[in-house]
């Protein structure tokens, strides 16, 4: 047998196989391209000065993100655990002033369009409600070719320059070596990231909110998160942010009732979506933009291009200018929902790209991970992918899995022949084809961070501040949970020492809950400075108390009085809520008056936590076989402990009893009218919380 040859570097060793094993690398080693080319700075990317666009001869920002783009097939690197609708959008006033994008001029068209929700860090089987950033994509099929608004339900990011986003997702995903946690922040290697990156700290406030556990689909805001420009007909620009406001406002759940959720039905946002389109109750949102001209954005004490830094709707409103209904629910989930390619290049003439060095990055990014994920430059022609509402013309041909069968003897511009009865065939058009913005730059090319990015926790204060004290608390507590899953102390000594930066009091708190002492500050390149809080960027207060798209369970048991849940479900329904009824079997119960009353869902795989408010209609006996059953008393006690209402007739009172339910404004006697139940239900009971749960 031949000896292997030996390792041809230190920093490589054979395995028991003979494989080729990486070891660790020594202290002093260089990071290079996967060629060995050193490399001077992996925290930029190449630009035409700090604060211009990427340039295209960056090899290495090229190399590391297209690596990363194909890391894994078939299903996305991010955002791979989806849900999808169709739908339409429909201008209600004119941007014509600041673009020549029809989508956005044409007051009273309906354009078709198609939407993808989506967790960031977990797989494509893993749970919808975990501790996560929801990706929220639109794709307008206009009449000027596909308009794709890739964004999320939060309107910024963790970084600034897109050359970090392997990194950032790394962290995130699984831990290399053992491959867990799964779809979860909650472990060392993403705050070992973030603890190094305090340009982070803005978005893990973000993170760590209420927003990342939302109630449903539905009842998400959704954010362009980068900065991009309109073109009118005199090439004039001006800055713009988008944003989704939720018709049902958005709302949330609590970190124990999303835990629980998980288990109990993993598909649950998925279920939700589908389920409120099949019955009619179809979700909608407002569209409205942020509109700056050059000379605003100058006048604002950070830099717009900056992806951790948001515009305060109190310094530029949000103008309101349409609305998207999703009103279909996909035929295949896999031809639909999983092949549908999304791309920040897709914008029709009249919206255009800035400099937002994140932004940059995507340009390239998503691209190349389609070629990756669908296995052909001709995923463009997938039913889900088309131009629909123009055709796509265009000399390209061939490719792996070409759809099409082009015609004609010229496959090149400019030519001289007829091309299907055109002269040449397709041809440029100067006058009403994409034109980029003109914008100079004359800076020399650079690996450099703009200084007016240097700011990274000002923006962090500011969202912290703006939370109601009961959401600075939820924030609170869930750093606390998040770090002590963290097993390397100075991975959480790191963090305190930023959160001291953004307030101090947040920082105490965090520590108190991990039982450690708080470091000291950590050094700040720019001093934070305290800014204007703004209450738009709250959720409490600010969601419409409406049980209209939300879910009622009344739990039943043989004997109970049908009038009663009648009643009940009669009321709810009035407010636009929907009803199921949850019996012991799934065969459903016999009432007082002898009739059958067929059940929604059985007692032990329909808990509350699938619901927001619950009404127990049950008879003396019926109470008496509940006291037995765990998952009855587990029914009502986490109802209690999520701070939902609780409707129950007299019959049932030994089981609240059981279930340690204490009076409040939230549990109603339904022996007063069911009407009396409707108000509780409507929203949580925000008192109740320090009664039932000790928070940082």
């Amino acid at each position: 047998m031949t000896k292997p040859k030996s390792p041809s570097s230190d920093a490589e060793t054979l395995g028991q196989g003979g494989e080729l094993h990486q070891t660790a690398s020594a202290p002093d080693a260089r990071l290079t391209t996967n060629f060995g080319v050193p490399i001077s700075d992996d925290q930029n990317s190449l630009k035409a000065g700090p604060r211009g666009p990427t340039l295209l001869e960056d090899f290495v920002l090229r190399e590391k993100i297209q690596h990363f783009d194909h890391e894994r097939i078939p299903e996305r690197i991010v955002h791979a655990r989806g849900s999808a609708a169709h739908g339409y959008f429909e201008l209600t006033e004119s941007l014509a002033k600041y673009t020549r994008a029809k989508i956005l001029t044409e007051v009273g068209g309906k354009t078709e369009l198609f939407t993808r929700f989506s967790t960031v860090a977990g797989g494509a089987g893993s749970v919808d409600t975990p501790r996560d950033v929801r990706g929220f994509a639109v794709k307008f099929y206009t009449k000027e070719g596909n308009w794709d608004l890739v964004g999320n339900n939060i309107p910024v990011f963790f970084i600034q320059d897109a050359i970090k986003f392997p990194d950032l997702v790394h962290s995130v995903k699984m831990e290399a070596d053992r491959g867990y946690p799964q779809a979860a922040s909650a472990h060392d290697t993403f705050w070992d990231f973030i603890g190094l990156m305090p340009e982070s700290m803005h978005m893990i406030m973000w993170a760590m909110s209420d927003r990342t556990i939302p109630r449903s689909l539905r009842m998400m805001e959704g954010f362009g998160v980068n900065t991009f420009r309109l073109l009118n007909d005199k090439d004039e620009a001006t800055f713009v942010k988008f944003h989704w406001r939720p018709k049902l406002g958005t709302q949330s759940t609590c970190w124990d009732e999303a835990v629980k959720i998980a288990g109990a039905d993993p598909d649950y946002h998925r279920r939700d979506l589908f389920e409120a389109i099949d019955s009619g109750s179809f979700p909608e949102w407002e569209f409205g933009v942020q509109l700056l001209s050059q000379a605003d954005a100058d006048a604002l004490p950070f830099d717009i291009l900056d992806a951790t830094k948001l515009i305060p709707e109190e310094l530029v409103p949000i103008k309101v200018i349409g609305r998207m209904v999703l009103d279909r629910n996909v035929d295949n989930f896999f031809a639909e929902t999983e092949q549908a390619a999304f791309l920040p290049t897709n914008m029709p003439p009249g919206i255009d790209a800035s400099e937002d060095p994140l932004l940059q990055g995507r340009l390239f990014s998503y691209q190349d991970t389609q070629l990756s994920r669908l296995g052909s430059v001709n995923f463009h022609q997938l039913p889900i992918n088309r131009a629909k509402g123009c055709p796509f013309q265009n000399l390209q041909r061939d490719g792996h899995m070409q759809m099409e069968i082009p015609v004609g003897r010229a496959n090149y511009e400019p030519n001289s022949l007829d091309q299907v009865g055109e002269p040449g065939g397709p041809r440029e058009d100067p006058k009403g084809g994409f034109r980029s913005a003109a914008v100079a730059n004359d800076a020399p090319k650079a690996r450099l961070r703009a200084e007016t990015f240097a700011d990274h926790y000002s923006h962090a204060r500011l969202f912290y501040a703006s939370q109601t004290p009961i959401e600075q608390a939820h924030l609170a507590s869930a750093l606390v949970f998040e770090l002590s899953k963290c097993s390397f102390e100075h991975v959480r000594l790191r963090i305190l020492g930023n959160l001291q930066n953004i307030d101090a009091d947040l920082a105490k708190r965090v520590a108190a809950g991990l039982a450690m002492d708080l470091p000291a500050k950590s050094d700040a390149a720019v001093k934070p400075v305290d800014m204007d809080a703004s209450p738009a960027l709250r959720i409490l207060g600010k969601y419409p108390e409406t049980l209209m798209g939300r879910a009622v369970a009344i739990l039943v048991t043989d004997g109970a009085d049908g009038a009663v849940i009648n009643a009940v479900k009669k009321a709810a329904l009035a407010e636009g809520a929907s009803v199921k009824i949850v019996a012991p079997k799934i065969g459903g119960v016999t009432l007082k008056d002898g009739k059958k009353l067929p059940a929604d869902g059985q007692l032990a795989g329909t808990p509350s936590v699938l619901f927001d408010a619950v009404a127990l209609v049950l008879s003396k006996d019926g109470c008496a076989e509940l006291l037995k059953e765990s998952a009855a008393v587990d029914f009502v006690a986490n109802a209690f402990i999520h701070l939902k209402a609780i409707g129950f007739t007299a019959e049932a009172q030994a089981l609240l009893d059981k279930a340690g339910v204490a009076p409040d404004a939230g549990v109603v006697d339904l022996a007063k009218g069911a009407d009396g139940f409707i108000p509780p239900a409507r929203t949580r009971q925000w008192d109740r919380e320090p009664k039932v749960r000790m928070l940082a």
